[in-house]
């Protein structure tokens, strides 16, 4: 759990407006095979529920807020995300499930690896004994 953290972004102020960015392998410890986002999710739904046996994440909440609940099968912390400077990384075997979205809110995540339905785990009991 404890390599899971939030990741603090370049963050250039400007009158105009702000700019902010994210380079793979510098920012985030790996290289961006995919790029996703998650946005009109209804009040009171959660999205994710599952881990991943080798994706890598690193999510950001480019607009609005959400809360992005990790859990390594004995501990669980939750990270509220309301800002686009910063972001939260989220290493393989984590089980992750996002909720509490704010009205209009949008999530980017940046995965490292492409999609591959065999790297989920969406049991937690599987999850959990695997853990062990």
């Amino acid at each position: 759990m404890m390599d899971a953290h939030i990741i603090n972004l370049p963050k250039f102020l400007d009158r105009r407006g702000n700019l902010s960015f994210i380079e793979e392998n510098n920012h985030i410890p790996f290289k961006i095979e995919r790029a996703y986002w998650i946005y009109d999710v209804p009040g009171g739904e959660a999205r994710g529920g599952h881990a991943y046996k080798e994706n890598q994440e690193f999510i950001v909440a480019l607009s609005g807020s959400f809360d992005v609940m990790l859990d390594d099968g004995v501990e669980q912390k939750i990270f509220s995300l309301n800002r686009s400077y910063y972001g939260l990384y989220v290493p393989k075997g984590l089980w992750r499930c996002m909720d509490n979205f704010s009205t209009n809110s949008l999530a980017l995540v940046l995965s490292s690896t492409p999609y591959t339905l065999s790297d989920y785990i969406y049991d937690y009991e599987q999850f959990k004994s695997m853990k062990k």
